[in-house]
Order: structure tokens, then sequence, then C-alpha cells
């Protein structure tokens, strides 16, 4: 991981540490080429959690927004999973 990429992490860890109760529901964001197995391996890292999904197809069909609310138990966890799923090829985080 890149310093930036780390650097940023740390302050989204201290951010929901200081704005938010936990455990709590955090609604992550991805953005993936549309491809049925990208959007699955991100399924895949919610799965067993409780989470609500929702995709949704961009209008030129090339890439699917997933929004995922799943309650976490700590900001420490919000980070672990972003990096987790970071390790899909393509997928962009916001």
């Amino acid at each position: 991981m890149d310093k930036k990429t780390e650097e940023f992490y740390i302050r989204l860890k201290e951010e929901l540490g200081n704005t938010s109760t936990w455990p709590g529901e955090y609604l992550y964001k991805f953005i993936v080429p549309t491809d049925a197995k990208k959007v699955e391996e991100v399924e895949n890292a919610f799965d067993n959690m409780g989470a609500v999904i929702k995709t949704n197809q961009s209008k030129t069909g090339k890439f699917t927004s997933i929004s995922i609310n799943v309650t976490m138990e700590s900001p420490e966890d919000v980070v672990a999973k972003y990096i987790e799923v970071s390790a899909i090829e393509g997928i962009i985080s916001f």
C-alpha cells in the first residue's frame, strides 16, 4: 500500500472514531467494471454479515456501482474491509 493510501485510511479511521458510535451502520460505495465475477467478489466480501447490497449499472453498462449498508464493529473493521476489497481488480472505493 502506498503512503498516500495509508494516510487516507489513518484519517478515515480517526474521523469515524470521532463522528460515529460503534458498533454502527456504515455505507460502503464501490464502482467496478461490469463483470458478474467482480460484482460477486465484492458481494462475497460482505457475505454472512447481514449486509444490504444494492447494485446499479451505469448508462453505458461499462460499470456497476455497489452500495453496501452493513453494521461494523469499529473504525478499524471498516478500514480492514476497504483494504480487503481493494485487491479486486478495477475496483474504485468512494
